[in-house]
Order: C-alpha cells, then sequence, then structure tokens
C-alpha cells in the first residue's frame, strides 16, 4: 500500500491544458448531500461514502468520453483515515503525534461508468474497511520507522501517465477553521492546498462557514484535472455550485 517517495516516478510534463492539475472551491447543499447518500444505498452508507461514490464515478465517466481505450483501464480511489482514535481506544496509549493512512482501490472504468451508485459506494466502504484498524496502523507505523529517514507515500500517489486517474479524498469536517483567532478575528472562510508534485488529484469536504449552517452545507476543494474540473460542473451543476461572495454572505 505505501512506498518511499525515491520511488516516484518523475514528474512528466504536459502539452495539453486539460491535463493540468489545478484547484476549484464549490458548495454543496445538505438537502443534495442527503439525496446522494439516498442513491447509493439508502441510509446504508455515509454521507462522505456516498459522495466519494459519486465523484468517482463522474471521473471514471470523464475518462471514458475522452479517450477509446480507457474504458479496459483501471480508476483509483484513496481515502485518508484517521487513525489515533483506534490507538487510543479501551488502554492509554504512549503514542504521540498524527497517524493517518491512505487506503485505496482500484476498479476499471467500464464498471465504474456503468454500475449503480450503490454499487460504487460499497466498493468506497471495502476501501475504508481494509484500514480501520488498530493493528493495520501499528503495522504501518512500524513500517515507517524501520524505513526512516526516507520518507514514505501511499502507492496512489504513484500513478503514471499510463494508468487511469486516481484521486484522493479527505474530510476536513472536524478541523475548526471558524474557530482559529490569531488576534485580528475569527476567519470568513479557509481552504486547504497540498501541491504533491504528483498527477494524483485531491479532495477535501468542510462544513460551510456561513453564520447560519444549521442545514449542514458543505464546501468541496477540489485539485483535478481541467478537463475532470470542467466535465464535472457540466454533468453536476445542480451538486457543485461555485462559491462566491453571495454564498458567504461578505
Amino acid at each position: 500500500m505505501y512506498m518511499p517517495v525515491t520511488s516516484l516516478p518523475l514528474p512528466q510534463e504536459t502539452t495539453n491544458p486539460d491535463n493540468i492539475l489545478t484547484s476549484r472551491i464549490y458548495y454543496i447543499k445538505a438537502d443534495v448531500v442527503q439525496d446522494l447518500q439516498t442513491q447509493a444505498g439508502n441510509g446504508k452508507r455515509t454521507k462522505l461514502e456516498s459522495f466519494s461514490a459519486f465523484l468517482w464515478k463522474l471521473v471514471a465517466k470523464h475518462a471514458a468520453t475522452t479517450d477509446s481505450k480507457v474504458p479496459n483501464l483501471k480508476s483509483k480511489f484513496g481515502i485518508v483515515v484517521d487513525g489515533r482514535k483506534k490507538l487510543t481506544e479501551q488502554e492509554t496509549s504512549p503514542y504521540f503525534g498524527n497517524v493517518l493512512s491512505v487506503p485505496f482501490g482500484e476498479q476499471r472504468i467500464d464498471d465504474l461508468t456503468h454500475k449503480p451508485l450503490s454499487w460504487v459506494a460499497d466498493e468506497v466502504h471495502k476501501v475504508l474497511e481494509s484500514s480501520v484498524t488498530k493493528d493495520h496502523f501499528l503495522n504501518l507505523i512500524d513500517w515507517i520507522e524501520i524505513r526512516r529517514p526516507v520518507p514514505v507515500v501511499s502507492r496512489i500517489y504513484g500513478a503514471g501517465s499510463e494508468d487511469g486517474p486516481a484521486f484522493v479524498v479527505s474530510s476536513g469536517k472536524s478541523f475548526p477553521v471558524t474557530r482559529i483567532d490569531f488576534g485580528w478575528g475569527s476567519p470568513v472562510f479557509g481552504s486547504y492546498h497540498l501541491p504533491l508534485g504528483s498527477r494524483t488529484g485531491y479532495v477535501m469536504t468542510m462544513p460551510s462557514p456561513v453564520v447560519d449552517n444549521s442545514a449542514g452545507d458543505w464546501i468541496v476543494y477540489l485539485h483535478l484535472e481541467k478537463g475532470q474540473l470542467k466535465f464535472i460542473e457540466q454533468e453536476a451543476p445542480h451538486v457543485f455550485k461555485p462559491i462566491d461572495n453571495d454564498y458567504l454572505k461578505i
């Protein structure tokens, strides 16, 4: 699941502007998130799993429309998992610091495109199941320690130019952006940028910072290829709405 960063393929320049990674920020209304969860299994899957499945289908569908050979390739999906709770549950743990894992799975683009959203959501759930154990994180910590000082990275970030599309989803919903105050007041808005030097996309979900967000709107940060973002906006404008000052009520 992991590899030394020294094994990462060298980044390759692209002449196609649609293949350049770029960042966009959207908001998703709470009722839309709920609808995705219903479509993905009528509540059987979490909101994050349901959203991830929906986005995985869109990314695969974009790949299938851009190259006739792509459907035979596989698309990778990864998700960031926090292991601190697993290391401290039911006992006092001497572990101090963050411990994150990025498990991932891959499926044929043709399957992701044509099978129902509930099937894709089940595959997302299987990815999570592989790493939500205490043993997984203990083994990961030992494996990293053995290889110090060489940093390691999830193999999903080692996707090459001949591979299908890959992206990672993370949840920032518990990060208290609006409660941070450096002395000049709380921020109106916060976002993320993780330039990993890889072709792999990155997606972060966050709670909406608007004052009255009792409904549960999401802010979603997408770092994907320009062509993928263009396709997502065309295919799902009812889901991904570009963030603006009117929404933030500035």
